[in-house]
């Protein structure tokens, strides 16, 4: 029996789900119940009957299914599974942050702690995050945490100022301009698409900016088109699988590494074993205290209900 097949019956005996983000391994990807990005993971987050949540994905989005599901058990195949940028926001430092300017509603990227959407008044995502700064009154100043790269866009987007903590995504500030060029150059019918993480100067190159799920959506809407995606690599399986004639290029990265694109090592330590062996053994538990749980579920659901 294939690991695939054992996880499929595993799966169906344990009432277990199986939830993960497009930049996982493809075959994590073709073993799950349901791809999504961070929104589209949050909302099936919220709506699972199942009595286990698989989440293959990194340890911030498998809390944020616990505190919405605090009854069900969440598991990760790897608490090694991290992030740059949740990591670029520590609790004690955002918390004196935020008690230097009491005065601002604090609207938090999803990529964070549990301790940090705790503090918060508003989670985003990137799918989101121009609707959820609109939703907040002109009169009201914002603090914007933690990725620096995503707030300046939407500062240029709304004309909103915010005060930005700054975060970045190792992965997303991982782009090579001059390979981008000598990339462009070979490709000179190529459109360039991108995440809003990127910095401010891959961002000036992109014909389109959206989040992964916007990504596929474009690409679907212009499947005539040749395109050099810049954004975690591990998007190109779903990607290819919705336009499977379309001609879709990682975007350079600037260290050398075996597909010459931009990795997440996170993302990536999770592994079709360590699935199975997390699903078989119910282990290891992403477990959220209970007060920060009270405290951080009141912004998601707030991004839930906003997002219908």
């Amino acid at each position: 029996m294939s690991l695939k097949v054992k996880i499929q019956k595993l799966k169906k005996e344990k009432n277990a789900v199986i939830l993960a983000h497009y930049y996982q391994r493809p075959e994590i990807q073709e073993a799950a119940d349901y791809v999504g990005d961070s929104l589209g993971l949050a909302q099936m987050a919220s709506r699972a009957n199942a009595d286990i949540i698989v989440f293959a994905g990194v340890h911030f989005m498998a809390e944020t299914a616990k505190i919405l599901n605090p009854a069900k058990k969440v598991v990760l195949p790897d608490l090694n599974a991290g992030c740059s940028l949740a990591d670029s926001c520590l609790p004690k430092a955002f918390a004196a942050f935020k008690v230097a300017h009491p005065d601002h509603v604090v609207i938090t990227y999803i990529n964070c702690s549990a301790e940090i959407k705790a503090m918060s008044d508003l989670v985003c995502t990137s799918s989101n995050a121009l609707k959820m700064v609109k939703s907040i009154p002109a009169d009201r100043p914002i603090i914007f945490a933690p990725d620096r790269n995503l707030g300046k866009y939407l500062i240029q987007q709304t004309g909103r100022e915010m005060l930005l903590w700054d975060g970045s995504c190792m992965v997303h500030e991982a782009f090579c301009v001059d390979k981008l060029l000598d990339l462009c150059q070979k490709n000179p019918d190529a459109v360039i698409i991108a995440h809003p993480e990127s910095e401010e100067h891959l961002l000036k190159t992109a014909t389109y900016i959206g989040s992964t799920a916007g990504m596929i959506q474009y690409v679907k809407a212009h499947p005539e088109e040749k395109f050099i995606v810049a954004t975690e690599a591990g998007i190109l399986h779903e990607m290819q699988k919705q336009v499977p004639g379309t001609v879709l290029i990682p975007a350079p990265a600037i260290e050398d590494n075996s597909c010459a694109c931009s990795e997440c090592a996170y993302m990536k330590v999770n592994t079709l074993q360590k699935l199975y062996d997390c699903l078989l053994h119910e282990c290891p538990q992403v477990d959220v205290p209970k007060d920060v749980r009270e405290k951080a579920l009141f912004p998601i659901e707030r991004m839930l209900q906003l997002s219908k």
